[in-house]
């Protein structure tokens, strides 16, 4: 008797776990549901962002921006691909961050084509009434920069 009571305790004492380890899994797809919606209406998919807001670091430089309006902007251009995504949960189903490479070609609307877009990506997401939303965004050209030298880690 003592082993289907031991099972089932098992069983149910792992379910929780099971029935809440999406978060990874959903940020991925939402990322890559993001950049193709982008893609196929050459505007940004409104309510991906936080309703506070999301504090963001673009790839053109410049000082943090308190992005509370993606919805408005449009492209004339945009194919994109997310590669390499990284999820970090910090509270299964609330929070967590992602790391990316994303790849594209785009052309803003009133800007310039931009035909070799490649950038480190990090966004922070917080689960707002049921939906993944970007709370933060960090993007980081790949080409034009310099890292820090190899031993500054070791510089303490």
């Amino acid at each position: 008797m003592k082993f289907p009571f031991i099972f089932l305790s098992i069983f149910f004492l792992s379910f929780p776990v099971i029935g809440l380890a999406d978060t990874e899994k959903e940020i991925k797809e939402l990322i890559v549901s993001n950049l193709q919606y982008t893609s196929d209406n050459l505007s940004a998919k409104e309510g991906t962002l936080s309703k506070q807001g999301s504090l963001e670091f673009w790839s053109s430089g410049g000082l943090l921006v308190d992005n509370v309006n993606a919805g408005t902007r449009q492209w004339e251009v945009f194919q994109a691909a997310a590669k390499h995504i990284e999820v970090i949960t910090l509270v299964e189903g609330r929070a967590a961050v992602a790391q990316f490479y994303q790849e594209a070609v785009m052309k803003p609307v009133g800007s310039a084509l931009v035909s070799n877009y490649r950038t480190r990506v990090t966004q922070v997401f917080v689960k707002e009434d049921g939906q993944w939303r970007v709370a933060a965004a960090h993007y980081s050209p790949l080409v034009g920069g310099a890292g820090t030298s190899q031993t500054v880690a070791n510089e303490n």
